[in-house]
Parts: C-alpha cells; structure tokens; sequence
C-alpha cells in the first residue's frame, strides 16, 4: 500500500499538469479535474491492478471516466503512472493528438471506455462488470467516476437499477460531488435530493466521504463489498481543489487558465509542496 505522504506528492504534480495542459492548450476543464485529483491517483497508484506496461492484459480492473470532461485529470494520472511519456501532456486538445478533449479508447494508453456524453459511461461500465462476473467468472474490479450533474441524467438510474439486479459487487461507483455544474449550483439546475437514500434505495452499499482527503479515499475503496451489492461512494469534493481562485468557482468548470493565472495556480501548488 503507498504512502499517503507519496500519493500527496502525486497529487501536487497532478495539479500542476492539469493546470499546465489547459493553459498550453486555453481550453479544456480544469475545475472538475481538479476536484477528482485524489480519487482517480488513490485507485491508478495503489489500488487497480494495471500494468502501464502492458495497457490490455486480460485481467487488468477497469476504469471508466463517466464525467468524460474531467480529461485532463485522467491523463495526467495515466502520464504519471507511466502510460505514456509525459512530453504529450503538450499535444493536449490538439489536431491528431491521442489525448482529445475526452478520452479515446481507441487512442489513448490506459483508457477503457470513451466518454463524453454524460450518463454513457456508468452503463459502460455496468457491462464490463457483468461480463467480469457473469461470463468470464474473473476477479476483475470495475471503477467509475461519475459527476454530480451528471445524476440528473436518467440513464444514469437505468444503469444503477441494473447494476443491483444482476449483483454486481465488483462494481464501484464513485460520485465526485463538488456541489457544482456546468449552469450553476446541482440545487438551483436540478436539486440531486439525499443521494445516499438515493443509491441506498437502488440496491448499493453507500459511503460518503471526503473525496480530497486520501486517507478517507483510500479506506472507502479498501471496504469489503457487501455480496451482490454494487458499492456507490459519495465523494464530497472542492471543484478546483488547491487553486484558490478556482475553488467552488462555477466559472472554472470549463475555461483555461490564462499565462498570469498559470502562474499564480503553479506558485501556489509549489507552495503546497
């Protein structure tokens, strides 16, 4: 099990890649990546069983960005980890590059789904969950990320309703619930109500956590699944966690930095560490 200490390390130079990639490229979203930092580090560095060395063994776990936008994050965690090599962090969002504005399965070392339209993913991953378990009767662990605004889609429930009926205990759903989406706060657009009642009653195993504290994350991903129960964490976070001027800003959920903002954002995650 890594160190909270070397996965804080991570995440301060995950942040500074996601803030370089949306400045080099002035655009892309940093707000709602910046929030996921710690979930998608905690499960690529200590938790799934990957090898960046070999990106399609059989056996890997899988993970799905649900909340397709929050690229930025997933490619700087993949880049780090060692999926590819760093330098392309500069070809981000831009003509032929394999890292586009959402990922790209067919392009991109180290992702399992391409994804975009929001609600598509958890049903991605619901069926990899169900062949895991059901037809190929392996060990396989399937994660995905989801967004709060996200929850206002209905195929979102459609998925869940499946992921209960069929008993998928070797299914995460993680839930980055920073309070905030693309129009505004989640309870002037579409108020997402008790959440927790809300899974609970869908057949899940709920937790809810502190989705930026590392030691809480890593505890909830380490809870025993209850038998054929999905397991749903709620992952309460800061949309552009560690930047000051981006925390709880709606305005960040999808615009770049500018070169002074970069260098204010940079100044203070150097100041971080």
């Amino acid at each position: 099990m890594m160190e909270i200490a070397s996965l804080e390390k991570v995440c301060r130079t995950v942040r500074r890649d996601i803030i370089n990639m949306t400045a080099d490229a002035a655009s892309g979203h940093p707000g709602g990546s910046l929030s996921a930092v710690e979930i998608i580090t905690t499960l690529f560095f200590d938790k799934m069983n990957i090898d960046p060395q070999n990106p399609k063994k059989a056996d890997r776990d899988r993970f799905v960005l649900s909340k397709g936008h929050a690229a930025p994050c997933y490619y700087a965690v993949l880049g780090e980890r060692g999926f590819f090599d760093k330098a392309e962090f500069k070809n981000f969002r831009q003509l032929h590059s394999f890292l586009q504005g959402h990922p790209d399965a067919k392009k991109c070392p180290g992702v399992d789904a391409s994804t975009g339209s929001l609600g598509q993913g958890i049903s991605i991953a619901v069926g990899m969950a169900l062949g895991a378990k059901k037809l190929d009767h392996s060990d396989v662990k399937v994660y995905t990320l989801l967004g709060d605004g996200e929850l206002q889609e209905g195929q979102v429930w459609e998925a869940s309703m499946a992921a209960a009926h069929y008993g998928l205990d070797n299914l995460t759903v993680i839930i980055d619930n920073n309070g905030l989406q693309i129009d505004g706060a989640n309870n002037q657009v579409m108020s997402l109500g008790d959440l927790k009642a809300k899974f609970t009653a869908f057949g899940f195993q709920v937790l809810e956590i502190d989705g930026n504290d590392l030691g809480q994350v890593s505890e909830a991903l380490d809870a025993a699944a209850e038998d054929g129960k999905p397991k749903c964490i709620i992952a309460h976070t800061v949309k552009g966690k560690g930047v000051s001027f981006m925390e709880n800003q709606v305005g960040w959920h999808g615009k770049a930095p500018s070169e002074e903002e970069r260098r204010q954002a940079l100044k203070e995650l150097e100041e971080e560490s």
